[in-house]
């Protein structure tokens, strides 16, 4: 996936950015981490999330991930020993914090889906006609199936708050934080003088090579029958059908952490990076949400009318899904006609 504007690639793009650069995109990092988790102790975080604690976390997840991803592209210019051991607990961290947000946007994303499925709004086929005893099934059981999830996910999302509180209390964290403390005065680097774009480019490469194996011709179908029927098996393991758009989210988002550091961390917003992350985003949440739904329609004992409004809300999820692969691979192929 070569780029004509990624310029920093480049070995003819004037003086290449090395080691130096690097080490400052570090220390912004650490220092914001540090500016955040001051922020979420003043906030008050032992409540159930104000709107300070939310944006200290979102801010502490941020500067988390970039500081994680750097270390794994720019791996080679650190020293390993304290780079590997820190990557690890840098992804605890982001783990952890994560969950409650995940929870609390997964239980919203299925009841506006429900919502919106059950709602007054007619389906094509029943213009002009009587309501389809369908519509009727599931308006039955949309109600019982939304107080279902919201139980689900709101003890999942007061466990998920609860193990936050845990995590940053416990002496893991405050290791994790004496390490980033340090980061943001002192990084140890192999080499100051090394030219970050091969690195850069390899992440680029990875990525390139990763959307090249999706199947991006079955992404271009409105309906993907494969992907409702796994999802309504009894078997909960995960899809097997995302766990490659879910990689390549991930790689394309090292791949813009290493845009952040080649530009200094202000350089300018790609937007078709962007559009092409926001909609692997989508996929990730409508999976998850898929996921969610399809493990609530296993709970026993509940109603037909309940279980139906869950597979209905499942197969609308997995819909989600397709559609976002489409678009991804649309903004991914427009993004392949600029290149020359």
């Amino acid at each position: 996936m070569a780029q004509q504007h990624l310029d920093p690639t480049d070995p003819a793009a004037g003086p290449s950015p090395t080691g130096g650069a690097l080490a400052d995109y570090l220390r912004a990092q650490a220092t914001e981490f540090l500016r955040a988790l001051r922020q979420h102790r003043e906030s008050g975080s032992g409540g159930n999330g104000t709107a300070e604690s939310a944006d200290a976390a979102r801010a502490l997840r941020r500067s988390v991930r970039r500081v994680s991803g750097s270390l794994h592209t720019f791996r080679p210019l650190l020293e390993s020993e304290w780079s590997e051991g820190l990557r690890p607990e840098l992804a605890w961290v982001s783990g952890t914090l994560t969950m409650e947000h995940a929870c609390a946007a997964r239980l919203e994303r299925l009841l506006l889906a429900l919502h919106r499925l059950s709602g007054t709004a007619v389906f094509p086929a029943q213009a002009g006609g009587p309501a389809a005893p369908e519509r009727g099934n599931l308006t039955v059981g949309a109600a019982k199936a939304g107080a279902l999830l919201e139980r689900q996910l709101t003890l999942a999302r007061t466990r998920a708050h609860s193990s936050a509180l845990q995590a940053l209390g416990s002496s893991r964290f405050h290791g994790v934080a004496d390490k980033v403390a340090v980061l943001a005065s002192e990084v140890p680097l192999t080499s100051a003088d090394a030219d970050l774009r091969p690195l850069a480019r390899a992440a680029e490469e990875r990525l390139a090579d990763a959307v090249a194996a999706l199947p991006l011709v079955t992404a271009g179908h409105p309906y993907n029958a494969e992907a409702l029927v796994h999802g309504l098996s009894p078997d909960p393991a995960p899809h097997p059908q995302d766990a490659p758009w879910h990689q390549v989210r991930l790689l394309l988002r090292l791949h813009r952490y290493a845009l952040e550091v080649l530009h200094g961390g202000d350089g300018p917003v790609d937007v078709r990076l962007l559009t092409a992350g926001q909609a692997l985003d989508r996929h990730r949440d409508a999976s998850e949400a898929a996921a969610a739904a399809a493990a609530a329609a296993r709970t026993p004992r509940i109603a037909p009318a309940t279980a139906y409004a869950l597979g209905v809300l499942h197969a609308d999820q997995r819909h989600e899904v397709e559609a976002a692969r489409f678009a991804f691979q649309q903004c991914w192929q427009k993004q392949a006609l600029r290149t020359p």
